[in-house]
């Protein structure tokens, strides 16, 4: 992915291990439905206080990114957890959805390669994300 070796899947147990798990499960699940590409995980559990779980995925283009967002939001809603806060929205090229638990960043392609947070946060643990 974006010039590097394939990482190995994150194993589901450290996905059930993370106290954020329920978050992490509804958000891939959205995700997935959505038709994301590229979905990683990165634990932040004991590495930084400012959420459980970071997860980075990509969408075709600004409404597809659009598209993905909304849905989570709303799906967020609807598990009763509080709203998260929302930005990026009115260009939609990179939108960061924050939970307090949990942060999800859904990129257009061309926007994940420049910033490449998967490398910033994750190259020295490249077992600890999970690719679909």
């Amino acid at each position: 992915m974006l010039g590097e070796a394939e990482p190995k899947p994150l194993p589901q147990a450290a996905i059930a291990d993370n106290p954020s798990a329920d978050s992490i499960a509804l958000a891939l699940r959205v995700l997935d439905e959505m038709k994301a590409e590229d979905v990683t995980v990165i634990d932040l559990v004991g590495k930084t206080s400012l959420a459980d779980a970071m997860i980075i995925a990509s969408g075709r283009v600004n409404r597809h990114v659009a598209s993905i967002a909304e849905t989570l939001i709303e799906a967020l809603k609807d598990a009763g957890l509080p709203p998260p806060k929302v930005e990026g929205m009115p260009a939609c090229d990179w939108v960061l959805i924050d939970t307090g638990d949990i942060i999800v960043h859904i990129f257009r392609p061309e926007v994940r390669e420049f910033y490449n947070l998967e490398k910033m946060w994750g190259a020295d643990r490249p077992n600890e994300r999970l690719v679909g």
